[in-house]
């Protein structure tokens, strides 16, 4: 009990990280595809040269190596679709965004696990949905955020779900390593679509300034290697649901530390706030209900044991 604890802990602090990833997004002064191309460029050499110096496998058997590059390609647009939320938005917006993706994968793990759908999950994914919709209502200006932000939440249940097969077989540094070459990949083969349709004059920044270098080293350090090799790491232990669920804390982390962080621009009407309440509820209604159910199972054995 003591461990798992301690898991939900480490959980939440990187979450807590997470929170800080939109404000990061905003302080950086370059559009969010060139943000999200240098983040994996800075990360895939990090992990690379911490596996080269602690000798760690690069080795991954069989067809599993093509499958983690490829979920990297799912975390690229993910982050293109994140910082692009932040960018036509506000970082709480984004963040509340992001917190349907435990119903995401209220649907997507039953169907790559083939277990049955548990409807208090569903049930706590539309409870998520109720505040999204609290929200909507009171900043509908931000609507493409929102929507940017959902479709950003669903790639990342996907490749959450992913990870949990790949944690099982081979370390969360390896397994990150080639995710973010894959993320690197991805952003490099969208480089052209995005200065043809996207950018602005079809301009790519390729020299960030000094400050940006700065936090783009700390996204890619702290936000990337630490935090997303824990997460991975974690769920070793937690469920995928868990951990998705456990990151609707983000907006509530994120927005508290981006009205500390940039003031005024972050400051949301009252429905804002109340939807992100609901969400908030979601989030702590289900360890209770996962305990619950583990003493009733606990009785029942006891009892026919």
């Amino acid at each position: 009990m003591a461990a798992q604890v301690k898991h939900y802990v480490h959980l939440h602090f990187v979450v807590l990280v997470w929170g800080f990833t939109a404000i990061l997004g905003l302080l950086i002064s370059i559009p969010a595809v060139e943000i999200v191309l240098y983040r994996t460029l800075i990360a895939t050499l990090a992990l690379g040269l911490l596996l080269f110096v602690w000798k760690k496998h690069f080795r991954v058997g069989g067809r599993a190596i093509l499958w983690i590059f490829l979920t990297g390609f799912l975390i690229g647009a993910h982050w293109i679709l994140f910082f692009g939320a932040a960018r036509v938005s506000t970082a709480s917006v984004c963040l509340a965004g992001m917190a349907t993706s435990s119903l995401w994968t209220s649907f997507i793990e039953p169907f790559f696990y083939r277990k049955k759908i548990k409807f208090y999950e569903v049930g706590l994914g539309v409870l998520a949905i109720l505040g999204l919709y609290i929200i909507f209502r009171f900043e509908f200006n931000h609507a493409l955020g929102l929507m940017m932000a959902i479709a950003s939440a669903l790639l990342a249940s996907l490749f959450t779900v992913i990870n949990s097969k790949f944690t099982k077989q081979y370390h969360h540094y390896t397994i990150t390593f080639y995710e973010m070459g894959g993320a690197f990949a991805f952003t490099l083969i969208f480089l052209p679509f995005y200065a043809s349709f996207i950018s602005e004059g079809g301009v790519i920044y390729w020299q960030p300034s000094s400050m940006d270098w700065l936090y783009l080293v700390i996204l890619a350090l702290v936000c990337t290697v630490y935090a997303y090799s824990a997460s991975v790491e974690l769920m070793k232990n937690i469920s995928a649901y868990a951990v998705n669920l456990t990151t609707n804390m983000e907006p509530v982390y994120g927005i508290l530390l981006a009205l500390l962080f940039l003031g005024d621009k972050e400051k949301m009407a009252p429905g804002f706030y109340i939807g992100t309440g609901i969400i908030l509820a979601s989030v702590l209604t289900y360890p209770m209900i996962r305990r619950y159910q583990r003493r009733k199972a606990a009785r029942t054995e006891l009892t026919h044991g």
